[in-house]
């Protein structure tokens, strides 16, 4: 069993940065693929950013290629989106999801969910 709690969003305006954690509890983060995901009020739920068990592949979705960076830090069991130069469109709520069976870089498979974490940017 994997907990993942994310932690970081909060309110920022146009233009700012925030950076988005995602802690493990239960298992070792670093042997599994995470995902990042957001649904905003009335919308559904979208892929954002997606890094591999090694670390050695990203993928991010075309909106936020060149202002998001995900990144793992294996010591701390915990991966990390950076966001920056935020559009009032990236408002939504932020959730992470641990694949615990290594599936490719593009799968939309996940095993595991966090709560999520509020993100609102205003303009």
């Amino acid at each position: 069993q994997v907990q993942l709690v994310e932690s970081g969003g909060g309110l920022v305006q146009a233009g700012g940065s925030l950076r988005l954690a995602c802690a493990a509890s239960g298992r070792t983060l670093s042997d599994y693929r995470v995902g990042w995901f957001r649904q905003a009020p009335g919308k559904e739920r979208e892929f954002v950013a997606a890094i591999s068990w090694s670390g050695g592949s990203k993928l991010y979705r075309d909106s936020v290629k060149g202002r998001f960076t995900i990144s793992r830090d294996n010591a701390k069991n915990t991966v990390y989106l950076q966001m920056n130069s935020l559009k009032p469109e990236d408002t939504a709520v932020y959730y992470c999801s641990a694949d615990l069976r290594r599936r490719p870089i593009l799968s939309d498979e996940y095993d595991y969910w966090g709560q999520g974490t509020q993100v609102t940017v205003s303009s």
